[in-house]
C-alpha cells in the first residue's frame, strides 16, 4: 500500500550514512500519499479510554498539555494547537499499513504509530526524543528545523509533562508537503510548527535503557523463581581489617549476577517476551467460539483462508541449538526448528494463507500455539 523511496538510497545506504548518525529529509518518500485517516477519525480515537491522547496548546508562549481522553475538542482552537494520538497501528488497520515499508529496522525496534493533527501554529516546540524517528507529512504543511545533537543544549519543563530544550542551529530548515518524510536521530533537537492544518504520522522506534532493561529482567528472575544460587565462600580466610569487603569478594557477587545474564535459556526466554510486549492496550477481539486445536489443523490443510495479522502486534523469533523461540505480545511459544518457515512468515508478514503455512500441519506445537494466537485475537480469519 505505501512503497518508500529514501531519495536516490537503498536502505542499506541509508542505515550506514544516516541511522542514528545525522538527520535526513527525504522528499516524496511516499509518491501520491493518501491519508489513511482524516482529522475527525482521529478525533474520534482521542474520544477512547483505552486510547492515549494529549492536547498541547501554545497560545501567546504559554505551553499547556492537557490529557485525554476528551469529550469535546474546545482545546483544539483554530490556531496553536495540536491533537496527538499514541499507537493508533493498534486501533485503524488502514493506518497500521504506514508501519510496513520501514520494517528494513527489525520487528523489535519497532515501537508504534502516533498521529498528530495540528491547525496553524501548532506544535509541541522545541525539544529531544531519545529514540529514532520517521516523521511523514499527511495533508497540509509543516514547517521543520533540526539539528545535530548538543549536550550544552539545556532542556527545561514547561510544565509537568512537556519538556523542551533551547533554541538550536539547524541544519534541517524545511517546509514539508504531503508524502515527505523526515529522519531523526535520537539526540537531534527538533521543532515543527504547522503552517496550515496539517496531519503528521510519526513512526517511533524502541531503544531501552540500561535501567529498563536491568529491571524488567530482575523481575523476569523473580516470576520464573530462577536465581536460587546462594553466595558462598567456602575458602575463607581470616583478614586483618573486619570491615573489608574485598575485591575478590566483590568479583564473586558479580560472577553470580553474571551467571543469570550467561544462562542461554533464561536470558533469550526473557528478552524475547520483554521486546515483544506492546506499551499500549490492543483492539483485541478473540472469536465468540473458540477454536480447538484440531479445528485449526482441518483449517489450514483445506481451505483457502487467509490469515491476518491484528495491527500493533509484536511478532519476534530467535534461534536456539535446539528451538525456535516465537515471541507475541509478551508470550513465548517453543517451536520445533522444523517449523522455522512458517515462523518467519508470520513475524515478517501481515497476512498469511493457509497454503503457505501448510507445511507445519503436522506440527503439534505450532499448531497449539497458532490455535492460542488465533483464539486470542492475534490472528484471525
Amino acid at each position: 500500500m505505501y512503497q518508500l523511496t529514501i531519495n536516490s538510497l537503498s536502505e542499506q545506504e541509508f542505515l550506514n550514512q544516516y541511522w542514528q548518525k545525522k538527520p535526513l529529509l527525504i522528499k516524496q518518500g511516499f509518491r501520491d500519499f493518501e491519508d489513511p485517516l482524516d482529522a475527525n477519525e482521529l478525533a474520534g480515537l482521542a474520544m477512547e479510554e483505552s486510547i492515549e491522547s494529549r492536547i498541547i496548546t501554545n497560545q501567546n508562549n504559554d505551553w499547556q498539555a492537557h490529557h485525554g481522553p476528551f469529550e469535546d475538542f474546545e482545546l483544539l482552537t483554530e490556531q496553536h494547537s495540536t491533537l496527538l494520538v499514541q499507537a493508533v497501528d493498534h486501533w485503524h488497520p488502514d493506518a497500521a499499513q504506514m508501519l510496513e515499508p520501514f520494517r528494513f529496522i527489525p520487528n523489535w525496534r519497532i515501537d508504534d504509530l502516533m498521529i498528530s493533527y495540528s491547525t496553524p501554529g501548532g506544535g509541541v516546540g522545541p525539544h529531544l526524543d531519545q529514540y529514532d524517528v520517521f516523521i511523514i507529512q499527511g495533508e497540509g504543511k509543516r514547517h521543520w528545523r533540526v539539528g545535530m545533537p548538543d549536550s550544552n543544549l539545556k532542556q527545561f519543563a514547561q510544565n509537568k509533562s512537556l519538556l523542551q530544550v533551547e533554541q538550536f542551529p539547524a541544519v534541517i530548515d524545511c517546509i514539508l508537503e504531503p508524502g515527505d518524510i523526515l529522519y531523526i536521530p535520537p539526540g537531534c533537537p527538533h521543532e515543527g510548527y504547522a503552517v496550515e492544518n496539517a496531519i503528521n504520522y510519526s513512526v517511533g522506534f524502541r531503544a531501552p535503557n540500561q535501567q529498563d532493561l536491568l529491571s524488567s529482567f530482575a523481575d523476569y528472575v523473580i516470576d520464573k523463581e530462577a536465581g536460587s544460587t546462594r553466595y558462598s565462600d567456602p575458602l575463607l580466610e581470616t583478614r586483618e581489617s573486619k570491615g573489608l569487603l574485598s575485591t575478590t569478594e566483590a568479583t564473586e557477587v558479580k560472577q553470580l549476577l553474571s551467571a543469570l545474564l550467561k544462562d542461554d535459556s533464561l536470558f533469550k526466554s526473557w528478552l524475547g517476551q520483554t521486546t515483544s510486549e506492546p506499551k499500549h492496550e490492543m483492539d483485541l477481539m478473540p472469536p465468540e467460539d473458540l477454536y480447538t486445536t484440531e479445528q485449526v489443523a482441518q483449517l489450514i490443510d483445506d481451505s483457502d483462508e487467509i490469515f491476518e495479522r491484528l495491527g500493533g502486534t509484536r511478532a519476534i523469533y530467535q534461534s536456539t541449538d535446539n528451538e525456535i523461540i516465537l515471541s507475541v505480545n509478551g508470550q513465548n511459544f517453543l517451536l520445533p526448528k522444523t517449523d522455522l518457515a512458517v515462523v518467519k512468515l508470520l513475524t515478517d508478514d501481515v497476512s498469511v494463507t493457509a497454503e503457505q503455512i501448510k507445511s507445519s500441519k503436522n506440527s503439534l506445537k505450532f499448531t497449539q500455539s497458532f490455535t492460542t494466537l488465533l483464539n486470542e485475537g492475534i490472528w484471525f480469519c
